[in-house]
């Protein structure tokens, strides 16, 4: 199963952009034992429109085109589900199990995502009902799946 990170806008050095590269090489170094055999981070601009409504539009389009068409889309989203941890991780096992090739997690530009995105995620992820910058979201889900991951290995990292 191959992994990717996709999101609207670049994220800039510093201490976000370093706890994301820190969970992403996490991730393709405990996945491959899980059968993760790519995992890949995809930042796209911005849209230039002038209405909050066309720069969705624009974004959702421009992130369903850079994603494989096969792929399972996991949009965040502040109304999106919550889970714990473990439930996650079952969720990911059960993609993986069933031979899902390619999970994507979605972060969407500072509007939101377009009804495109929405509508054609196969699920909506929150991390409850606040919300988080962008480039901290990007981190949280890394983190996530790193978490989800140690999980099913039965890693030390996550402890109840």
């Amino acid at each position: 199963m191959r992994v990717y990170f996709a999101a609207i806008g670049r994220m800039k050095a510093g201490a976000e952009r370093e706890l994301f590269a820190r969970y992403f090489d996490r991730i393709g170094k405990t996945g491959r034992s899980l059968g993760i055999t790519h995992v890949q981070e995809i930042e796209l601009p911005e849209s230039r429109a002038s209405r909050a409504e066309e720069r969705k539009e624009e974004e959702a389009a421009a992130l369903l085109s850079a994603l494989p068409d096969a792929a399972l889309i996991v949009a965040l989203d502040e109304n999106g589900r919550t889970f714990s941890s473990e439930a996650f991780a079952e969720r990911l096992d059960g993609w993986r199990n069933n031979g899902t090739p390619a999970v994507a997690f979605v972060v969407g530009g500072p509007d939101g995502h377009g009804a495109a995105m929405l509508s054609r995620a196969d699920l909506t992820l929150a991390f409850g009902p606040m919300t988080w910058p962008h480039q901290i979201v990007r981190a949280l889900v890394a983190e996530q799946v790193y978490r989800a991951l140690t999980i099913l290995t039965g890693h030390p990292y996550h402890r109840v």
